[in-house]
């Protein structure tokens, strides 16, 4: 079992302007693939509180999945804030999140920053707001997790029984 924690980015969603479709949407699709969300927590558009509240969910989750704030508008700060607070950039998943993404929404998904970075050891996945891109990310999620688990438990990826290690 991977440990997740979730942080949605919407002012609206925040203000209560708009109804928060996304945490129920993880939550159930983890608890069907037998994976748990230990935390949620729901922030603005607010460099400074995306910062504490991905910094917090990192503590907790092996693998944090941020929604949100990925688009081109001036308000869409999280890949801004994760270029600064990360220890690393994990190149490919962006391109990978939008490659599947254009099957559904077709070119738009090129004006997405979805990406993702290591900070500790925990996983950070960074997606657009939209539910259908959410799915993108947790499928995409699903085929690491257990890697990312047992590598932050400090298993290399050459060792035997590392899940996801090649033969």
């Amino acid at each position: 079992m991977v440990w997740f924690s979730l942080v949605v980015t919407s002012d609206r969603v925040y203000r209560g302007e708009r109804e928060d479709k996304l945490t129920p949407l993880v939550r159930e699709y983890l608890e069907r693939k037998g994976h748990v969300l230990i935390h949620s927590t729901i922030v603005p558009n607010d460099p400074g509180m995306i910062r504490r509240a991905v910094l917090d969910a990192a503590s907790r989750g092996d693998i944090v999945l941020v929604t949100g704030g990925t688009g081109p508008s001036k308000r869409d700060v999280t890949v801004d804030v994760l270029e600064r607070i990360a220890e690393r950039r994990l190149e490919g998943f962006g391109e990978a999140h939008r490659l599947k993404s254009m099957e559904k929404v077709g070119y738009k998904a090129l004006l997405s920053r979805a990406s993702a970075y290591q900070i500790g050891h925990s996983l950070i996945i960074v997606s657009p707001g939209a539910p259908g891109a959410v799915e993108v990310a947790l499928e995409m999620a699903m085929d690491v997790a257990e890697h990312v688990k047992a590598i932050a438990q400090g298993a290399s990826r050459w060792d035997k029984g590392c899940p996801g290690k090649d033969s």
